[in-house]
């Protein structure tokens, strides 16, 4: 990666901690080909994750006869209302021991971290993309303007599909990462979807990440 795409890289804590603090950081990338007056879509407040004041209801309750799946490489991701129908490359640890992100240069690829979890898998499982690049927008650009109820597919390689159901969309600053409250075991499915977001500068890139919070409500 580029000095333009990771700002201040932290080494390798723990499975979690390094996805929330390296891989996400990776993914600012400069706006050239964009106007330079806008911006990919923010998550609106009503579309913030559930807390503790919120009624529980406002999470996804799977069936209860849902199959939980086992571990699988993930082949595409789909979320029809943003018009996302985009390839999953495997990403690891580069030589210094840093999360990829997938290459900037295709606007229509995410990356899966092989380590993490599967989706399907008990656990939170991550798949990031890029915002966009010096061409402009890139697959998960209209990942803010997603909103609970929004359904994301997961084709894995083991040919079983793994849905899921959007139930919250939130802004993080890059400087204090909840890793934890996205990344911890919530004892379902679940999928983080993560690109880059907040305010942007030329000389910075962006200041935070939007993050994507969704349960596994079917597998076929």
């Amino acid at each position: 990666m580029t000095e333009d795409e990771c700002e201040q890289r932290p080494r390798r804590r723990s499975p979690w901690g390094a996805l929330a603090l390296v891989m996400l950081s990776g993914l600012a990338m400069m706006r050239n080909g964009a106007n330079a007056g806008e911006g990919p879509p923010q998550p609106a407040a009503a579309a913030a994750v559930a807390r503790a004041e919120h009624l529980p209801a406002q999470v996804p309750r799977p069936p209860a006869d849902l199959e939980v799946l086992e571990h699988s490489s993930v082949q595409r991701i789909r979320i029809p209302t943003i018009n996302v129908d985009a390839p999953v490359m495997t990403v690891g640890l580069d030589a210094q021991g840093w999360i990829d992100a997938p290459p900037p240069q295709d606007r229509n690829l995410a990356g899966w971290y092989l380590n993490g979890i599967s989706p399907g898998q008990q656990g939170s499982a991550v798949i990031v993309g890029h915002v966009d690049n010096a061409q402009g927008p890139a697959v998960f650009y209209g990942l803010g303007s997603l909103k609970p109820g929004s359904r994301i597919e997961v084709e894995r390689y083991d040919g079983r599909t793994a849905v899921f159901e959007v139930y919250g969309v939130e802004v993080f600053s890059k400087d204090a990462f909840p890793g934890s409250r996205v990344y911890g075991d919530t004892g379902h499915p679940e999928l983080r979807v993560i690109t880059c977001g907040g305010s942007y500068s030329k000389a910075k890139g962006y200041d935070g990440n939007v993050v994507v919070f969704a349960r596994m409500v079917a597998a076929r």
